[in-house]
């Protein structure tokens, strides 16, 4: 690690019990820890504060955001530790991996162009359920410059404050979006070929998959939206495959069948069972249903998403655990 290198960690996290003190036990000794804490009711607040670290409880009665949780734990840590060079975020279901705050460090102390830093992110239990080795398959993105990072990631603190930090009203997706920002004012971000943190998804039943889906959606919607005039590609094209796949081609196959001959109702359940059957044989039949099936989740919090902002009140919490 650079040896002029101030770091401080912000974690977030409510009611993650055993996984919170594991993450808390994986920081080292003395580095400035500042826990976000969103109404635990399992001792969370008193684990953290048993661990050293500086405990923010958050006002429930303001809307809670994971990005606000982060948004105001970083204020904290700048507050208490003014020379703050970098920060590391990290979520409370997950552990830091050995080596990886020293990577991480001295990648940003040597690469001044350089905002943001991760690296790969894996599931504890990926063989405990099958969603949980997709999530092990997601966190592996690819490595070299990237258009953004995700909840766990080392940032450079004077661009955090350039860009303004995160966006307390983002529900989802607020790493792409604050990404987006650095990017326009000409900050890069990278990803390294390191381990850096251990995530415990425990995702067991559909309906979890299902829920974290529809969250993705709401994300791909409301980043979009934030990000339209200069750019989250990465949000942008889900959505797109969201709106596509569920939205546009059975929108099509509907009027086609009414407006042109009933058997173009077939065009949407045809179109599919290729795509499927492209993606089975790319990946394995299982995980191709469950990435189709996850597009009509995808659409759906885009949905919601959309009747919330028309609504007058885009804000809340969509959670999946």
């Amino acid at each position: 690690m650079a040896d002029t290198a101030q770091i401080g960690i912000v974690a977030i996290g409510r009611n993650e019990g055993e996984r919170l003190i594991r993450c808390l036990a994986s920081m080292p000794l003395g580095m400035p820890v500042v826990y976000v804490d969103s109404a635990s009711t399992d001792g969370s607040q008193a684990a953290a504060e048993s661990a050293g670290a500086i405990v923010l409880a958050l006002d429930m009665a303001r809307p809670f955001t994971a990005a606000r949780a982060r948004a105001e734990g970083v204020a904290m840590l700048f507050d208490r530790f003014p020379d703050t060079d970098f920060v590391m975020f990290i979520d409370g279901d997950c552990e830091m991996e050995p080596g990886w705050l020293d990577a991480g460090a001295d990648f940003l102390s040597t690469h001044p162009d350089f905002a943001a830093v991760c690296g790969r992110r894996r599931e504890r239990h990926p063989e405990a359920s099958f969603y949980n080795a997709l999530a092990d398959l997601e966190w592996d993105t690819p490595v070299g410059e990237a258009e953004a990072c995700g909840g766990d990631s080392m940032m450079r603190a004077d661009a955090y404050r350039q860009a303004g930090g995160f966006d307390p009203r983002i529900i989802a997706g607020e790493e792409p979006e604050l990404c987006s920002r650095l990017r326009k004012a000409n900050w890069r971000v990278m990803r390294l070929d390191a381990p850096m943190t251990i995530h415990d998804a425990a995702t067991f039943h559909f309906s979890q998959w299902w829920n974290r889906g529809v969250r993705s959606g709401f994300g791909y919607a409301q980043t979009w939206r934030a990000t339209r005039s200069g750019g989250s590609g990465l949000y942008a094209r889900e959505l797109a495959r969201a709106v596509v796949w569920a939205g546009v081609l059975p929108l099509v196959s509907i009027v086609a069948a009414v407006v042109v001959h009933p058997a173009a109702i077939l065009l949407w359940p045809v179109l599919s069972l290729l795509q499927l059957i492209r993606l089975g044989a790319k990946w394995g039949m299982r995980r191709a249903v469950l990435t189709v099936t996850m597009r009509y989740a995808e659409l759906l919090g885009a949905l919601r998403y959309g009747g919330r902002l028309a609504s007058g009140s885009p804000g809340g919490t969509i959670t999946y655990k």
